[in-house]
């Protein structure tokens, strides 16, 4: 069924979608286009409103502001990670850098900036649903002690399981499937993520990130290369696993 501000949700199902916002309108208008999109919208307006929430019924993904009273949305965000895996997108206020890279630093998927437009958080919402209710088409990959299984979307390190978010899960499987091919930023943010346009700065931060998670020595990787005026190379050097 199609509704005026998009498809009922990923693969045309509805999601169950939490909306953490201290301010009533913006709540408001948020929980308007994604019901009318389809989707199914619970409300909290500050942290421990949103933790209980998510104990009780555990949504399908979570808009989540940065700005939030007493406990900020970093912070939320970082609890919610640690309770189990969930897609986040961050709304920041006034596009400030360092607050959008925090975001994606501690673990959210994506991030609209204040003042957005209603419709491309829609867009947004559905193309994370897309990727995390997707399984990731092909065989098992194997390399440098890495293995991934598409159908379960499960990353392993040497038989233990990697904590990744579904960008950091997406961009591993991508790596994987192109080593030794150097890529831009921009390349990575058009095939990963799905997007033409974008701030570069989040393929950087979840390029760290996932270093941080499968190189032996970030600080020193061996996997993911910098290749200096062009991007990133995935190298599968079975030593260095």
């Amino acid at each position: 069924m199609q509704h005026a501000y998009g498809s009922t949700g990923a693969e045309g199902r509805s999601a169950r979608i939490l909306v953490v916002d201290d301010d009533p309108t913006v709540a408001e208008v948020v929980a308007g286009y994604l019901d009318r999109a389809g989707h199914v919208v619970d409300r909290a307006d500050d942290g421990p409103s949103a933790l209980t929430r998510l104990a009780a019924h555990r949504p399908d993904l979570v808009v989540l502001d940065l700005m939030l009273p007493g406990m900020d949305g970093l912070e939320v965000c970082r609890r919610m990670r640690a309770a189990g895996p969930v897609p986040v997108i961050m709304l920041t206020a006034r596009g400030d850098e360092e607050d959008r890279i925090l975001g994606l630093e501690v673990g959210a998927d994506d991030y609209v900036t204040k003042p957005f437009s209603p419709r491309e958080l829609v867009l947004r919402v559905e193309s994370v649903l897309r990727r995390s209710r997707s399984a990731t088409p092909g065989h098992r990959l194997a390399a440098a002690g890495l293995t991934i299984d598409p159908t379960g979307r499960r990353a392993v390190k040497h038989g233990v399981e990697l904590a990744l978010t579904l960008r950091e899960y997406d961009l591993l499987c991508f790596l994987l499937r192109n080593p030794g091919r150097a890529f831009s930023r921009e390349d990575l943010m058009r095939e990963v993520w799905g997007w033409d346009f974008g701030d570069l700065s989040t393929v950087t931060v979840h390029v760290r990130r996932l270093r941080g998670k499968i190189e032996d020595d970030p600080a020193r990787p061996r996997l993911i290369r910098t290749v200096w005026g062009v991007g990133y190379r995935f190298e599968p050097d079975e030593e260095a696993g």
